[in-house]
Protein backbone atom coordinates (compact mmCIF):
# COMPACT_ATOMS: atom_id res chain seq x y z
CA UNK A 1 0.00 0.00 0.00
CA UNK A 2 1.15 3.64 -1.13
CA UNK A 3 2.75 5.95 1.65
CA UNK A 4 2.19 8.86 2.89
CA UNK A 5 4.89 11.30 4.61
CA UNK A 6 4.01 14.36 6.63
CA UNK A 7 6.23 17.17 7.77
CA UNK A 8 5.69 19.64 10.26
CA UNK A 9 5.60 20.57 14.27
CA UNK A 10 3.36 18.57 17.24
CA UNK A 11 2.57 20.39 20.49
CA UNK A 12 1.10 20.04 23.55
CA UNK A 13 -2.48 21.56 23.59
CA UNK A 14 -3.71 23.22 26.79
CA UNK A 15 -7.13 24.20 27.44
CA UNK A 16 -9.13 25.40 30.24
CA UNK A 17 -11.77 22.74 31.31
CA UNK A 18 -15.35 22.95 29.53
CA UNK A 19 -15.60 26.65 28.16
CA UNK A 20 -13.82 28.62 31.01
CA UNK A 21 -11.84 31.44 29.83
CA UNK A 22 -7.81 31.62 30.33
CA UNK A 23 -8.51 33.95 33.60
CA UNK A 24 -10.87 31.55 34.99
CA UNK A 25 -8.26 28.15 34.70
CA UNK A 26 -6.97 26.40 37.90
CA UNK A 27 -6.71 23.33 34.81
CA UNK A 28 -5.86 23.12 31.98
CA UNK A 29 -6.47 19.67 29.86
CA UNK A 30 -3.28 18.30 28.14
CA UNK A 31 -3.57 16.88 24.66
CA UNK A 32 -1.09 16.74 21.91
CA UNK A 33 -1.65 18.11 18.16
CA UNK A 34 -0.20 19.72 14.93
CA UNK A 35 -1.64 20.62 11.56
CA UNK A 36 0.70 18.09 9.79
CA UNK A 37 0.36 15.72 12.97
CA UNK A 38 -3.27 15.55 12.74
CA UNK A 39 -3.46 15.02 9.03
CA UNK A 40 -1.27 11.65 9.82
CA UNK A 41 -3.67 10.22 12.43
CA UNK A 42 -6.24 10.69 9.94
CA UNK A 43 -4.60 9.04 7.53
CA UNK A 44 -3.60 6.00 9.93
CA UNK A 45 -7.48 5.88 11.00
CA UNK A 46 -8.34 5.67 6.99
CA UNK A 47 -5.95 2.40 6.87
CA UNK A 48 -3.33 4.13 5.19
CA UNK A 49 0.52 3.49 6.14
CA UNK A 50 1.97 6.89 7.16
CA UNK A 51 5.10 8.37 8.44
CA UNK A 52 5.39 11.77 10.67
CA UNK A 53 8.44 13.66 10.27
CA UNK A 54 9.30 16.00 13.24
CA UNK A 55 11.81 17.44 15.51
CA UNK A 56 11.15 16.97 19.48
CA UNK A 57 13.54 17.03 22.33
CA UNK A 58 14.43 14.16 24.33
CA UNK A 59 12.27 14.43 27.20
CA UNK A 60 8.60 12.65 29.11
CA UNK A 61 6.83 15.61 27.44
CA UNK A 62 8.07 14.99 23.93
CA UNK A 63 7.82 10.82 24.93
CA UNK A 64 3.90 11.71 25.80
CA UNK A 65 3.18 13.33 22.13
CA UNK A 66 5.25 10.82 20.54
CA UNK A 67 3.43 7.76 22.22
CA UNK A 68 -0.26 9.39 21.52
CA UNK A 69 1.00 9.03 17.60
CA UNK A 70 2.23 5.70 18.41
CA UNK A 71 -1.01 4.70 19.50
CA UNK A 72 -2.89 5.93 16.90
CA UNK A 73 -0.53 4.01 14.16
CA UNK A 74 1.36 6.69 12.85
CA UNK A 75 5.07 5.81 11.87
CA UNK A 76 7.31 7.74 14.65
CA UNK A 77 10.61 6.24 13.31
CA UNK A 78 11.73 8.88 11.25
CA UNK A 79 11.23 11.80 14.09
CA UNK A 80 14.26 13.49 15.22
CA UNK A 81 15.40 14.16 18.57
CA UNK A 82 16.71 17.07 20.06
CA UNK A 83 16.84 20.77 21.06
CA UNK A 84 15.50 21.76 24.33
CA UNK A 85 10.88 22.42 24.25
CA UNK A 86 8.20 20.91 22.87
CA UNK A 87 5.45 23.89 21.10
CA UNK A 88 2.84 24.74 23.16
CA UNK A 89 0.06 26.49 22.12
CA UNK A 90 -3.11 27.52 24.86
CA UNK A 91 -6.83 27.01 23.38
CA UNK A 92 -9.86 28.74 25.50
CA UNK A 93 -12.54 27.05 23.57
CA UNK A 94 -15.66 29.72 22.71
CA UNK A 95 -19.64 29.51 23.26
CA UNK A 96 -22.15 30.81 21.74
CA UNK A 97 -21.41 34.24 20.04
CA UNK A 98 -18.05 34.22 22.10
CA UNK A 99 -15.10 33.00 19.15
CA UNK A 100 -12.34 30.45 20.52
CA UNK A 101 -8.78 31.98 21.33
CA UNK A 102 -5.20 30.91 20.68
CA UNK A 103 -1.92 31.98 22.56
CA UNK A 104 1.35 29.88 20.91
CA UNK A 105 4.40 29.54 22.79
CA UNK A 106 6.52 27.81 20.80
CA UNK A 107 9.36 29.92 20.10
CA UNK A 108 13.06 28.29 20.33
CA UNK A 109 11.02 24.84 19.99
CA UNK A 110 13.10 21.99 19.15
CA UNK A 111 10.98 21.77 15.57
CA UNK A 112 11.94 25.99 15.62
CA UNK A 113 15.75 25.13 15.56
CA UNK A 114 15.86 22.92 13.03
CA UNK A 115 18.67 22.55 10.90
CA UNK A 116 19.39 22.12 7.19
CA UNK A 117 21.05 18.71 6.53
CA UNK A 118 19.55 17.42 9.83
CA UNK A 119 16.83 14.87 8.00
CA UNK A 120 17.77 12.28 5.33
CA UNK A 121 15.15 13.26 3.11
CA UNK A 122 15.74 10.47 0.77
CA UNK A 123 15.49 7.44 3.08
CA UNK A 124 12.77 9.31 4.55
CA UNK A 125 11.23 9.16 1.09
CA UNK A 126 12.31 5.65 0.51
CA UNK A 127 8.94 3.38 -0.73
CA UNK A 128 6.61 6.57 -0.04
CA UNK A 129 4.33 7.74 -2.50
CA UNK A 130 3.10 11.29 -0.86
CA UNK A 131 4.66 14.19 0.78
CA UNK A 132 2.69 16.80 3.03
CA UNK A 133 3.26 19.83 4.69
CA UNK A 134 1.34 22.86 5.47
CA UNK A 135 2.17 26.82 5.71
CA UNK A 136 2.07 26.98 9.07
CA UNK A 137 5.63 24.77 9.67
CA UNK A 138 7.85 27.68 7.06
CA UNK A 139 5.84 30.53 9.56
CA UNK A 140 7.55 28.94 12.66
CA UNK A 141 11.08 30.00 11.78
CA UNK A 142 13.26 30.66 8.91
CA UNK A 143 15.09 27.15 9.81
CA UNK A 144 12.06 25.66 9.39
CA UNK A 145 10.92 26.96 6.60
CA UNK A 146 14.71 26.28 4.78
CA UNK A 147 13.90 22.62 5.89
CA UNK A 148 10.60 22.71 4.03
CA UNK A 149 12.40 23.82 0.77
CA UNK A 150 14.98 20.86 1.34
CA UNK A 151 12.06 18.48 1.72
CA UNK A 152 9.66 19.38 -1.16
CA UNK A 153 13.02 19.60 -3.76
CA UNK A 154 13.89 16.51 -2.65
CA UNK A 155 10.31 15.06 -2.57
CA UNK A 156 9.92 16.50 -6.27
CA UNK A 157 13.07 14.95 -7.54
CA UNK A 158 12.00 11.44 -6.19
CA UNK A 159 8.74 11.71 -7.89
CA UNK A 160 6.02 11.88 -4.97
CA UNK A 161 2.87 13.86 -5.10
CA UNK A 162 2.85 17.00 -3.14
CA UNK A 163 0.47 18.59 -0.96
CA UNK A 164 0.13 21.78 0.90
CA UNK A 165 -2.73 22.85 3.00
CA UNK A 166 -1.88 26.93 3.40
CA UNK A 167 -3.26 27.10 6.38
CA UNK A 168 -1.51 31.32 6.86
CA UNK A 169 -1.40 32.19 10.71
CA UNK A 170 -1.26 35.57 11.21
CA UNK A 171 0.56 35.28 15.17
CA UNK A 172 3.53 33.11 13.57
CA UNK A 173 4.82 35.25 10.58
CA UNK A 174 6.97 37.12 12.77
CA UNK A 175 10.91 36.32 11.69
CA UNK A 176 10.17 38.39 8.27
CA UNK A 177 8.77 40.70 5.69
CA UNK A 178 5.53 40.50 3.57
CA UNK A 179 7.21 39.89 0.88
CA UNK A 180 10.10 37.42 1.89
CA UNK A 181 6.51 35.41 2.64
CA UNK A 182 5.76 35.64 -0.81
CA UNK A 183 8.79 34.80 -2.53
CA UNK A 184 9.04 31.80 -0.23
CA UNK A 185 5.38 30.73 -0.30
CA UNK A 186 5.36 30.91 -4.29
CA UNK A 187 8.78 28.65 -4.75
CA UNK A 188 7.48 26.24 -1.75
CA UNK A 189 3.93 26.36 -3.93
CA UNK A 190 5.64 25.63 -7.10
CA UNK A 191 6.79 22.16 -6.00
CA UNK A 192 3.07 20.82 -5.30
CA UNK A 193 0.62 18.95 -7.11
CA UNK A 194 -2.50 19.36 -4.43
CA UNK A 195 -3.60 22.83 -2.54
CA UNK A 196 -5.95 23.53 -0.13
CA UNK A 197 -6.51 26.81 0.50
CA UNK A 198 -9.30 29.98 0.02
CA UNK A 199 -9.37 33.32 -1.33
CA UNK A 200 -7.42 34.77 1.80
CA UNK A 201 -5.15 32.38 1.65
CA UNK A 202 -4.82 33.79 -2.33
CA UNK A 203 -4.63 37.28 -1.04
CA UNK A 204 -1.91 36.90 2.04
CA UNK A 205 0.72 35.25 0.00
CA UNK A 206 0.15 35.71 -3.48
CA UNK A 207 -2.05 38.95 -3.81
CA UNK A 208 -4.16 37.39 -5.94
CA UNK A 209 -7.47 38.27 -5.10
CA UNK A 210 -10.67 37.25 -6.79
CA UNK A 211 -12.37 38.87 -10.28
CA UNK A 212 -15.81 39.09 -12.06
CA UNK A 213 -17.23 38.39 -8.86
CA UNK A 214 -21.26 38.67 -8.97
CA UNK A 215 -23.48 40.48 -6.50
CA UNK A 216 -25.33 38.05 -4.28
CA UNK A 217 -26.62 37.14 -0.85
CA UNK A 218 -26.06 34.11 -0.80
CA UNK A 219 -22.88 33.54 1.41
CA UNK A 220 -21.92 30.14 -0.07
CA UNK A 221 -22.57 31.55 -3.45
CA UNK A 222 -20.36 33.94 -2.97
CA UNK A 223 -17.69 32.22 -1.41
CA UNK A 224 -17.80 29.25 -4.38
CA UNK A 225 -17.46 32.31 -7.24
CA UNK A 226 -14.61 33.33 -4.85
CA UNK A 227 -12.61 30.46 -4.45
CA UNK A 228 -13.11 29.48 -8.43
CA UNK A 229 -11.87 32.74 -9.37
CA UNK A 230 -8.85 32.66 -7.52
CA UNK A 231 -8.26 28.53 -8.11
CA UNK A 232 -8.36 29.30 -11.57
CA UNK A 233 -5.36 32.02 -11.10
CA UNK A 234 -3.36 29.87 -9.05
CA UNK A 235 -3.13 27.50 -11.79
CA UNK A 236 -2.28 30.12 -14.08
CA UNK A 237 0.80 30.73 -11.23
CA UNK A 238 1.99 27.48 -10.63
CA UNK A 239 1.40 25.22 -13.47
CA UNK A 240 2.08 22.22 -11.72
CA UNK A 241 -1.18 22.53 -9.36
CA UNK A 242 -3.34 19.54 -10.54
CA UNK A 243 -6.38 20.17 -8.16
CA UNK A 244 -7.19 23.25 -5.20
CA UNK A 245 -9.63 22.69 -2.43
CA UNK A 246 -11.02 24.57 0.63
CA UNK A 247 -14.02 24.69 2.60
CA UNK A 248 -16.59 26.75 3.12
CA UNK A 249 -17.71 27.73 6.87
CA UNK A 250 -20.88 29.60 7.52
CA UNK A 251 -20.32 30.90 11.19
CA UNK A 252 -23.80 31.18 12.68
CA UNK A 253 -22.37 31.52 16.26
CA UNK A 254 -19.46 29.89 17.72
CA UNK A 255 -21.06 26.63 18.25
CA UNK A 256 -23.36 26.38 15.43
CA UNK A 257 -21.38 26.20 12.08
CA UNK A 258 -22.51 25.15 8.15
CA UNK A 259 -19.66 24.08 6.45
CA UNK A 260 -19.16 22.33 2.90
CA UNK A 261 -16.29 21.45 1.02
CA UNK A 262 -15.24 22.75 -3.10
CA UNK A 263 -12.58 20.88 -5.37
CA UNK A 264 -11.71 22.66 -8.64
CA UNK A 265 -9.22 20.27 -11.03
CA UNK A 266 -9.08 22.86 -14.16
CA UNK A 267 -11.47 22.38 -15.94
CA UNK A 268 -14.55 21.27 -13.43
CA UNK A 269 -15.51 23.13 -10.28
CA UNK A 270 -17.31 19.72 -7.25
CA UNK A 271 -18.97 21.26 -4.67
CA UNK A 272 -20.96 18.82 -1.63
CA UNK A 273 -23.74 19.49 0.14
CA UNK A 274 -24.13 21.72 3.04
CA UNK A 275 -24.04 20.33 6.69
CA UNK A 276 -25.03 22.21 9.73
CA UNK A 277 -23.09 21.13 12.64
CA UNK A 278 -25.56 22.65 15.24
CA UNK A 279 -23.75 21.97 18.69
CA UNK A 280 -19.67 21.61 17.99
CA UNK A 281 -17.60 19.75 20.54
CA UNK A 282 -14.52 20.98 19.03
CA UNK A 283 -13.77 22.75 15.78
CA UNK A 284 -9.73 23.06 16.07
CA UNK A 285 -8.48 20.71 13.37
CA UNK A 286 -11.09 20.65 11.41
CA UNK A 287 -9.37 21.84 7.89
CA UNK A 288 -6.30 19.25 8.89
CA UNK A 289 -9.10 16.75 9.15
CA UNK A 290 -10.33 18.06 5.80
CA UNK A 291 -6.61 17.39 4.20
CA UNK A 292 -6.82 14.43 5.48
CA UNK A 293 -10.10 13.67 3.53
CA UNK A 294 -8.75 14.57 0.15
CA UNK A 295 -5.24 12.66 0.75
CA UNK A 296 -6.91 9.50 1.19
CA UNK A 297 -9.74 10.23 -1.37
CA UNK A 298 -7.35 11.20 -4.09
CA UNK A 299 -5.40 8.13 -3.49
CA UNK A 300 -8.19 5.55 -3.08
CA UNK A 301 -10.90 7.24 -5.69
CA UNK A 302 -7.97 8.69 -8.10
CA UNK A 303 -10.46 9.27 -10.71
CA UNK A 304 -13.66 10.80 -9.23
CA UNK A 305 -12.81 13.83 -7.75
CA UNK A 306 -16.85 14.49 -6.34
CA UNK A 307 -16.58 11.29 -4.14
CA UNK A 308 -13.40 12.59 -3.28
CA UNK A 309 -14.65 15.96 -1.67
CA UNK A 310 -17.64 14.47 -0.41
CA UNK A 311 -15.83 12.00 1.34
CA UNK A 312 -13.01 14.75 2.77
CA UNK A 313 -15.90 17.38 4.04
CA UNK A 314 -18.42 14.38 5.76
CA UNK A 315 -14.91 13.26 7.46
CA UNK A 316 -14.24 16.93 8.27
CA UNK A 317 -17.85 17.45 9.79
CA UNK A 318 -17.34 14.65 12.13
CA UNK A 319 -14.42 16.04 13.17
CA UNK A 320 -16.18 18.78 14.84
CA UNK A 321 -18.30 16.29 17.17
CA UNK A 322 -14.37 14.92 18.83
CA UNK A 323 -12.42 16.62 21.24
CA UNK A 324 -8.71 17.27 20.30
CA UNK A 325 -7.06 18.27 17.84
CA UNK A 326 -7.39 14.46 15.94
CA UNK A 327 -9.67 13.01 13.93
CA UNK A 328 -10.61 9.55 15.84
CA UNK A 329 -13.06 8.68 12.82
CA UNK A 330 -12.79 5.48 10.35
CA UNK A 331 -13.93 5.55 6.23
CA UNK A 332 -16.95 3.39 7.58
CA UNK A 333 -18.26 6.12 9.96
CA UNK A 334 -17.29 8.50 7.16
CA UNK A 335 -19.12 6.46 4.46
CA UNK A 336 -22.10 6.09 6.96
CA UNK A 337 -22.32 10.35 7.20
CA UNK A 338 -22.63 10.23 3.30
CA UNK A 339 -25.36 7.99 3.15
CA UNK A 340 -27.26 8.84 6.59
CA UNK A 341 -26.63 12.30 8.71
CA UNK A 342 -29.14 11.33 11.19
CA UNK A 343 -26.89 10.44 14.06
CA UNK A 344 -29.02 7.29 15.21
CA UNK A 345 -27.41 4.89 17.44
CA UNK A 346 -25.17 1.88 16.11
CA UNK A 347 -26.55 -1.11 17.74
Amino acid sequence: MKKVVTFGEIMMRLSPQGYLRFSQATNFDATYGGAEANVAVSLANFGLPVDFVTRVPSNEIAQSAVMELKKRSVGVDKILYGGDRLGIYFLETGAVNRGSKVVYDRAYSAMAEIQLGMIDWETVFTDAHWFHFSGITPAISKNAAAVSLEAVKKASEMGLTISIDFNFRTKLWNYCNHSYIQELMTELTSYCDIIIGNERDAKNFFDIEPIGIEDTNDEVSLKTQMFYSVSKQMMQKFPKAKKIATTIRGSVSASHNSWCGLLYNGSELFTTKQYQITDIVDRVGGGDSFMGGVIYGLMTYPNDDKKTIDFATAASCLKHTIKGDVNLVTVEEVEFLLSDSSGNVSR
